[in-house]
């Protein structure tokens, strides 16, 4: 898909990859972008330095009417949505002991907020014959996550319900992305670890959103499935596929290492 003169909708686009991909959409010529997060003086923030082919709106994606009408309102206003960007993604830090309050929201967010997207958006595009769903999950979709187990689940998740989506609808004229990077330097990860204790841990570095971003806008174009801004991801699910047990005494030890960096542990 070009994007230009596309109309398209990113959750989670008031800052880091959502707000880099709103603004590489509209660099490419998108006649509309609607910047959806949780928080209305961040949109509005967001879409007001994007400029006048912006429009901010606040949105709950956990809540499935909220999507909804985000999707009917943009469509009265700007037309058929070719491009819905479900972005939006929070992290917990928590393991077996995570409460069944953590559980629910973060399944709401990660995973049924792409499902509640597909129900609003699809069947204006399958009326159509056209659309495109991209969805953010991560590289821990296809591998894992150390220190939190409801976002690596979570993330797993998010990857099969747009392998579902591509399978279901493909033959349909909808195209199904699924985006699955690895550091970014964003709040969720500063959050979660520091962005320093990564760095130490992570010899490849962090790519900025804006990085992320123009991958994107290359598979869309080329309409590609699975998005890997990291290119050794790909090699990584490869061991992961072909000898799990080497890769998960691999992943041991590299716990091992960003909890030494973390407590201040010499690392050898």
């Amino acid at each position: 898909m070009e994007l230009r003169d596309r109309v398209a909708v990113v959750t989670g686009g008031a800052k880091g990859i959502g707000f880099a991909l709103a603004q590489a959409f509209l660099e490419e010529g998108a006649r509309h972008v609607v910047v959806a997060d949780l928080d209305q003086a961040e949109v509005d923030a967001a879409a007001a330095s994007l400029g006048e082919r912006a429009t901010g709106r606040a949105v709950d994606v956990a809540d499935r009417a909220a999507l909804a009408a985000l999707v009917a309102s943009v469509e009265e206003a700007h037309g058929p949505i070719d491009l819905f960007v479900s972005n939006a993604g929070i992290g917990t830090g928590a393991g077996v002991d995570a409460t069944d309050e953590v559980w629910d929201r973060i399944w709401k967010v990660n995973v049924l907020a792409h499902v509640f997207a597909a129900e609003a958006v699809l069947p204006s595009m399958l009326a159509r014959g056209e659309g495109y769903l991209l969805s953010t999950a991560s590289a821990a979709g296809l591998l894992s996550q150390i220190g939190d187990l409801p976002y690596s689940v979570t993330k797993h998740a998010a990857v099969a319900v747009a392998e579902w989506l591509a399978i279901t609808y493909g033959g349909q004229g909808i195209t199904v992305s699924c985006l699955c990077p690895q550091g970014v330097r964003t709040d969720l990860l500063a959050n979660a670890m520091g962005i320093s204790s990564v760095e130490t841990v992570v010899s490849q570095g962090l790519l900025e959103p804006a990085d992320v971003a123009a991958s994107v806008v290359q598979a869309v174009r080329e309409e590609q499935f699975l998005i890997l801004p990291h290119p050794e991801v790909a090699e990584y699910y490869r061991r992961r596929a072909t000898d799990p047990d080497r890769w998960l005494a691999g992943m041991a030890r590299l716990q091992a290492r960003i909890l030494g960096t973390l407590d201040g542990t010499p690392q050898a």
